[in-house]
């Protein structure tokens, strides 16, 4: 038996054993942290504006509204009825959606120094390593 035809008869262990890749992540392209905290914080902003009017709705099916109204102007606090025009569904959207702009606007910004943030503390001590693994 030669040489080649013992190797191709002995199983390497090399092929059985997963192949380990390790990557790291030196640098973050500020740009595209940009971009998509944008996304992500435009989706939020939507979310919190459904959610605000599934809750508001929810809330006018049980007359909960209602009940406040009567449950104030029954205990003489007639004043703090006229708050309850905020607690119509215009007024809460709108604030809604100024809430949702000012997430947008700060989570965006947050993101974006959180990745040069990331960038110096990655310059300073190498980065953070990935393992990637074939299976």
């Amino acid at each position: 038996m030669n040489s080649i035809q013992k190797r191709q008869s002995e199983p390497e262990l090399s092929d059985d054993l997963p192949r380990q890749l390790t990557l790291t992540v030196a640098r973050v392209d500020l740009w595209s942290v940009a971009k998509i905290g944008f996304l992500l914080s435009v989706a939020g902003a939507i979310i919190l504006n459904v959610m605000t009017l599934v809750i508001w709705l929810m809330l006018d099916a049980m007359h909960v509204f209602g009940s406040i109204e009567e449950f104030l102007t029954r205990i003489g606090a007639d004043n703090f009825v006229s708050l309850l025009k905020y607690l119509h569904l215009p007024q809460v959207m709108s604030m809604s959606t100024l809430v949702g702009v000012a997430n947008i606007i700060l989570l965006t910004a947050l993101a974006t120094l959180v990745a040069l943030i990331y960038n110096l503390v990655a310059s300073l001590v190498g980065g953070l390593q990935v393992t990637l693994m074939d299976e």
